[in-house]
């Protein structure tokens, strides 16, 4: 069978998953280091009946999206660190209205305009506390361009399965660098098309009443429906309620149908995990170092493993418990001042044994990096 096998950068695979999702409608504001991302769908999307429209800044970006996902479309944008700082309060909107859409966010140095051209996990926390009030969301990364495909066609699922938007985490390395990507074949990987309701018109529509799976049918705004929106709190009719029952009813609905399902949502790659002594976490760009490390150190005899997080939230805690039960010390390798550590450290049981290998200054984190964390932590004994 002919495959077809492409060599991109990783945003272009981002763009070749998102069209193998169905994405029919992008808008975006050209930001580096996404800006081939918007780039590509400028010229893919209206070859396929889709839609690309720029908009004038990312606020107007993400509202664009959300407005055409609730006429019945997929939809996307792209940006990076000072972009998604924008986006902040529609993302909230989003969640608050139970809006499927994807984000992504192709991270550089910051904070302000930081360091445009250098790779960066800066935004890691941003992704889950970026916008205000009591929420829950659901952010994605990857290291190869196989898994980024795999990742953003996930992405798109998340969102139509659970009414929410879905954040990808990319990084200027992988998003810049190239390698081999085999497009897989239509069908292959599994697509979650919008759950549209049943209800005919003329009946009444609760656009907000889950279904005893959790699931909320959408009716495609402006169709045979009337129905409001709104970020305020409201009732299953979408209209806006201060009654204590309803507040509470709702956001506990909005946090538990993601919170309740963390292993569930969790997807993550294992190395050499089943006799480690010393494990390595990691993600995006920064988990290749520590893959480099781990299997090189393995040829040596030395016993470490890779726990390669690809679902950054919900943190997967119970599961890196679980995977680091019993290890003499666990290294989180990532490039920003630990963000993604310190979630490991409240994770795991014994925090003290968690160290860190990152670089702040732009530049990858190396093997040679890994390498002298490594040498120190055995130098104390553990």
């Amino acid at each position: 069978m002919n495959k077809n096998i492409k060599f991109v950068q990783g945003n272009e695979a981002v763009a070749e998953a998102a069209m193998y999702a169905g994405l029919s409608f992008f808008a975006g504001y050209p930001i580096t280091p996404s800006s081939e991302i918007a780039e590509i769908l400028a010229k893919r999307l209206p070859e396929n009946r889709g839609k690309f429209i720029q908009m004038e800044d990312e606020i107007a970006s993400l509202c664009a999206i959300i407005g055409a996902s609730l006429t019945g479309h997929k939809v996307m944008t792209a940006t990076s660190g000072p972009g998604f700082s924008l986006m902040q309060e529609a993302l909230g909107y989003a969640v608050m209205t139970e809006i499927p859409c994807v984000i992504v966010n192709v991270m550089r140095g910051g904070p302000s305009t930081g360091i445009p051209t250098h790779g960066s996990q800066g935004d890691v926390n941003q992704a889950r506390w970026g916008t205000h009030g009591d929420h829950a969301i659901v952010a994605l990364t990857a290291s190869t361009h196989q898994d980024i495909f795999e990742v953003t066609v996930t992405a798109f699922n998340l969102a139509e399965t659970y009414r929410t938007p879905v954040i990808l985490l990319f990084d200027e390395v992988v998003a810049h660098m190239r390698e081999r990507l085999v497009i897989p074949e239509k069908g292959e990987l599994p697509l979650v098309e919008r759950l549209r309701t049943s209800v005919k018109e003329g009946v009444d529509y609760h656009p907000y009443l889950p279904r005893e799976d959790g699931r909320l049918p959408m009716s495609d705004f402006g169709g045979v429906h009337r129905y409001n929106v709104t970020g305020l709190y409201h009732d299953m009719w979408g209209f806006p309620s201060s009654e204590p029952r309803v507040v509470h009813g709702l956001i506990r609905h909005l946090v538990d149908k993601l919170e309740n399902r963390v292993n569930k949502l969790a997807r993550y790659k294992e190395f050499f995990m089943e006799d480690a002594q010393i494990v390595l976490i990691s993600y995006g760009s920064a988990a290749r170092s520590a893959l480099h490390v781990v299997t090189n150190r393995r040829l040596r005899g030395v016993r470490l493993g890779l726990l390669e997080l690809q679902t950054l939230w919900p943190f997967p805690s119970e599961i890196i418990r679980e995977k680091c039960a019993g290890v003499r010390a666990v290294i989180v390798v990532e490039h920003n001042m630990g963000q993604v550590m310190q979630s490991v450290k409240m994770a795991v049981e014994q925090p003290d044994s968690v160290f860190l290998a990152n670089r702040i200054d732009g530049t990858f984190i190396t093997p040679t990096d890994i390498q002298n964390i490594l040498r120190l932590i055995q130098g104390k004994g553990v």
